[in-house]
């Protein structure tokens, strides 16, 4: 991979000398994120897809989960503290993170938000999260994802 392939993800964990794996496939936003574990040739415990959400305050908070399971809102709402939790809508996604829909990384958004990880993240040795752009993995130690991306671990599936 050239320099300039890099995303920016990639970027921010090469800045912070944070060991990881790139992987490519072709791009198709129409891909599960079962299907991309397959192609990756992995278990879907260990490939992660990032969330966004609004909270009742306004606040915003970033759920990253395995690709097979799915928030449960009452959970993630108890995580950040928040009466009630909502899916901000996909149009809102690029102008608030800087990411699209199916490209959405917790590493390196346009601002930082409360990010939580599903509390299976630090068992496995490693996890695959998005690059940041559609048709692009990283796989990393769980501990550096909580670390660079300041996670909290916790009950958040249903």
């Amino acid at each position: 991979m050239k320099a300039n392939d890099k995303t920016n993800v990639m970027r921010v964990l090469d800045a912070k000398k944070v060991a990881y794996e790139s992987h490519s496939y072709e791009a198709d936003p129409t891909l599960t994120g079962e299907q991309i574990a397959g192609i990756l040739g992995e278990p879907a415990e260990k490939v992660f897809k990032t969330l966004v959400t609004q909270g009742k305050t306004g606040a915003y908070y970033v759920f990253v989960v395995p690709v097979k399971e799915e928030l449960d809102l009452k959970k993630a709402a108890k995580a950040s503290g928040e009466k009630s939790i909502a899916m901000i809508k996909q149009k809102d996604l690029l102008p608030l993170t800087g990411y699209v829909h199916g490209g959405c990384s917790p590493i390196g958004m346009k601002k930082p938000f409360p990010t939580f990880i599903h509390e299976t993240a630090p068992t496995l040795d490693k996890i695959f999260v998005s690059a940041g752009k559609v048709g692009f993995q990283i796989e990393l130690a769980p501990a550096d994802l909580i670390s660079v991306a300041r996670i909290t671990p916790a009950d958040i599936v249903v």
